[in-house]
């Protein structure tokens, strides 16, 4: 998180004048804003930190950075969806810069260097169970290791890695590199036991001997809807199809297969039953592209794929292999309206994505554990729930689903227990104020177009499930990363040191930056108007810091 190298008032001359009289209305000050690109990071990572790190070849440095945040790169530079890269202000002038692709880059090098995790306080003598071994619980683990705690993780599956291993696929998530991340996790001293299902929370706290525990048990369970069926065919839910699929257990489809419903989960199940040996895959959504819930490369891809989706469409009854379904039109606040249009679909198989839902409720024997009507758990600001000790967090608390957000949530309920353990309030820090694309002096030209990722032959992709999308190699990530901005954070670009016509901006150094000498300074802004990056603020006299 970026923070303030001092205290600023971002102001103007009152007296609307530049500064260059006889009497110094303003002077600049060097500040460090929060770039966009963390601002919209789930997992709050430094991402300018490391990208800076990474330009400079620096990789191993780059990935210590990184992982200080998000101990699974590999995994979030494949998965995640990247909303730092729609807030990246480079995204105004050509394109954003690849965050996903550095980080992935970073991800696989540690793995094939085999670089190691290390704590960063001495053992504490507290004990921490987490339950549950998908984004949030190892996010937590790891965080809670490396503060000296023992960790460990009760998992009811037979692999590591929950929604990850089981509810993404390996053509989007390698199992290989999955399993990497989590094993530099547990050679970090957390011990996972699989195959263990928590049913008696209390007992299992009790005999561990546990003083805190941290519920991440995900949301594995596919909703259900009531469609009137007579004799249906084969009726599934997308999750039970993914985590079949990824266990190697896949079901007979048949050679159509109907899709209900229109997120990320439902254009992964459909690209899935592709593979599985449909010859065709249709997608129905009772709403249009504009308003469905899966982000749009998803839906691209999948049409790519040979997918079909049917738009403003809707299941109203199966009757065997037929389902009736109807025509549905939006009205004026975007919600979708019967229209009375009928048509017959055929199908071998039906696959429900309809969300999912959590499995909580041996949690309902817990004292002080609150639930929402859906069943997600009830947490406070400090992620913990209704009973002393107990925390939860990812996709079982209210919140939207996806990997990034629940490693997020693992890293800051690992921090809240740290500090309940300790018996000491966390302090919470206020982010310095976001850097806008209309805060930078950059150059009217871009000479710097944004590195392309290799894509699987989409003829190919239908032969199994290898992974579509290739990595960048080092020459390409270094160049990639150059490609940020920095914004908010001085990189020492000199342009305020040549742009001074008094000579009061001192050099420090290589690494230390520089300094005003106010001795010099006239208040006429060039500095500040030469800087790129918007690392200097012109502060009022009265108000700035002497």
């Amino acid at each position: 998180m970026s923070t303030r190298l001092r205290d600023f008032t971002p102001s103007v001359d009152p007296a609307g004048a530049r500064g260059t009289g006889p009497v110094r209305h303003q002077h600049p000050v060097y500040v460090t804003l929060t770039p966009p690109c963390a601002a919209a990071c789930p997992a709050g990572e430094d991402i300018r930190g490391w990208l800076a790190l990474a330009q400079a070849g620096r990789f191993r440095e780059a990935w210590e950075v990184l992982t200080a945040e998000n101990p699974m790169p590999a995994v979030h530079g494949r998965v995640c969806y990247h909303p730092c890269e729609d807030g990246c202000n480079r995204g105004a002038v050509d394109a954003p810069v690849s965050i996903h692709a550095v980080e992935r880059f970073l991800g696989d090098m540690a793995t094939a260097e085999g670089w190691a995790f290390k704590p960063i306080r001495p053992a504490s003598g507290k004990r921490v169970l987490v339950v549950g071994a998908g984004p949030a619980g190892l996010s937590a683990a790891y965080h809670l290791a490396r503060l000296g705690h023992a960790v460990e993780i009760r998992e009811a599956g037979p692999v590591a890695g929950g929604m990850m291993h089981f509810g993404i696929p390996a053509y989007r998530m390698p199992r290989a590199e999955l399993a990497a991340d989590v094993a530099r996790i547990e050679a970090l001293g957390v011990t996972i036991t699989l195959n263990h299902k928590v049913t008696d929370l209390a007992a299992e706290q009790a005999a561990g001997g546990f003083d805190a525990v941290f519920l991440a048990i995900g949301a594995g369970l596919g909703k259900r809807v009531e469609i009137p069926a007579r004799d249906a065919a084969k009726v599934l839910d997308a999750v039970s199809l993914l985590r079949d699929t990824s266990a190697e257990a896949p079901p007979m489809l048949g050679r159509r297969v109907i899709v209900y419903g229109g997120g990320n989960t439902a254009m992964d199940a459909a690209r899935t039953a592709r593979r599985l040996g449909a010859a065709e895959t249709i997608i129905v959504y009772r709403r249009d592209r504009a308003h469905m819930p899966a982000h749009g490369f998803e839906a691209d891809e999948a049409l790519e794929e040979g997918v079909k989706i049917r738009w403003l469409t809707t299941i109203r009854e199966i009757s065997g292999s037929e389902m009736q379904v109807e025509r549905m039109e939006l009205d004026a606040e975007g919600r979708p309206q019967p229209t009375g249009e009928i048509e017959t679909l055929t199908a071998d198989a039906l696959v429900l994505a309809l969300g999912q839902q959590t499995d909580s409720g041996f949690l309902s024997r817990v004292p002080g554990i609150g639930f929402t009507p859906d069943g997600t758990v009830i947490v406070g600001p400090d992620m913990m729930t209704g009973a002393p000790g107990i925390f939860a967090g990812g996709d079982m608390v209210p919140s939207q689903q996806s990997v990034t957000i629940s490693t997020g949530h693992g890293k800051r309920a690992a921090r809240q227990i740290d500090a309940w353990l300790r018996g000491v309030p966390l302090a919470e820090t206020t982010p310095a104020p976001v850097v806008g694309f209309d805060m930078l002096h950059l150059p009217v030209y871009s000479d710097a177009d944004r590195s392309a990722q290799d894509e699987l032959a989409e003829a190919a992709r239908m032969g199994g499930f290898q992974e579509i999308i290739a990595g960048l190699d080092a020459r390409e990530a270094t160049y990639e990363a150059a490609r940020c901005y920095s914004c908010g954070d001085c990189y020492e670009c000199d342009n305020c040191y040549a742009a001074c016509p008094e000579q009061a901006i001192v050099k420090l150094g290589m690494g230390a930056g520089y300094r005003i000498d106010l001795t010099k300074c006239t208040g006429c802004a060039s500095c500040f108007e030469q800087c790129p990056c918007h690392a200097l603020e012109m502060v009022a006299e009265e108000s700035a810091d002497a």
